[in-house]
């Protein structure tokens, strides 16, 4: 148990199918906004490296219908999340 507001690193270790696999949950409108945030900023990062491989990256709703169903948020997320260069 950590106490309130205190900073904590965390170290993962993905391969490329797990992080598409990760964007694809945690890039979602229904994703907690502070794991939703840092999702969209490693998606940027991903982007930059292999923009071939992380193209469709993000949440299924910018590619097709959301697979949610009923519980979709009924706001489907537009590509706005892009690279950091010019």
């Amino acid at each position: 148990m950590l106490p309130n507001a205190c900073t904590t690193n965390i170290t993962i270790t993905m391969n490329a199918r797990e992080l598409l696999h990760f964007f694809s949950l945690r890039c979602c409108n229904r994703a907690q906004w502070e794991i939703r945030e840092m999702a969209d900023r490693m998606l940027v990062l991903c982007r930059e490296v292999s923009p071939t491989i992380f193209r469709d990256g993000g949440p299924p709703c910018v590619r097709g219908p959301c697979p949610e169903g009923k519980l979709s948020c009924g706001k489907p997320r537009k590509r706005t999340v892009s690279s950091s260069k010019p």
